[in-house]
């Protein structure tokens, strides 16, 4: 299936967490959108692979994916290795989005940080026609997306971009809220981690008012791009 969008998340609530608004928005438009989570989260402190792949199902009706892949790497030992960018390469060239999304590569989590090496440079082979790959026993040609994105999962970086996620935050949280091993829950036994606290939530609220308050809107998801983006000032004065 084409694609119009492929965001990766190292694990199963990376993507929403990160830019599940956009994704909301995306969708609401009827575009195409596929999530592929790198590992299945079994390294968490707080549930099980299974629990968190029934949850990331349960997300991803809510925020209406195309398709949603688990490549299943190791969790907590993510590292930018060819075997790992060939999965990625395959993934690609297979749903051939326009626009490919990954965590910031500076970030608190290794695997995050990981995660965003891999799919630049997956991105980049993806459309060398002599780096040889398959998918489901096929030979594939070579494809390169026009453009790669990074989200924000930790820590701030100044964006280069910020959408609009006004009429789409309570989507983006409601498939947040899917993950009940993860984040708060009080009936919950299992240990306390950074984001099964109460006030996690709260911080990607505050998160989302800021960005939107820089374009003067409610909500906003940043974006960094290592490109420098075109801006079309003629489009801009006709509106």
């Amino acid at each position: 299936m084409k694609l119009d969008a492929l965001v990766f998340g190292a694990h199963p609530d990376d993507a929403e967490i990160g830019m599940g608004g956009t994704i909301a928005l995306l969708t609401s438009k009827n575009k195409k959108v596929g999530v592929a989570d790198l590992t299945l989260g079994e390294m968490g402190t707080r549930g099980s692979a299974a629990e968190r792949k029934l949850e990331s199902e349960n997300a991803s009706r809510i925020l209406r994916l195309s398709a949603r892949i688990n490549l299943k790497l190791p969790d907590g030992k993510l590292e930018v290795k060819d075997s790992y960018k060939r999965k990625i390469v395959s993934l690609i060239r297979f749903h051939k989005p326009e626009l490919i999304f990954a965590p910031h590569q500076n970030d608190r989590h290794p695997d995050h940080t990981a995660a965003g090496r891999l799919v630049k440079e997956a991105m980049f082979l993806s459309g060398a026609a002599k780096y040889a790959t398959e998918y489901r026993g096929k030979e594939q040609i070579s494809f390169r997306p026009a453009k790669l994105f990074y989200y924000m999962m930790s820590y701030p970086f100044t964006p280069a971009f910020i959408v609009d996620i006004t009429d789409s935050f309570d989507t983006k949280m409601k498939a947040i809220k899917t993950y009940k091993t993860q984040f708060y829950n009080p009936k919950s036994k299992e240990p306390e981690t950074f984001i099964s606290d109460p006030k996690f939530l709260n911080f990607i609220e505050a998160r989302s008012g800021f960005y939107g308050f820089l374009i003067r809107k409610p909500h906003g998801e940043a974006f960094y791009s290592e490109e420098a983006l075109e801006l079309d000032l003629i489009n801009l004065l006709n509106k």
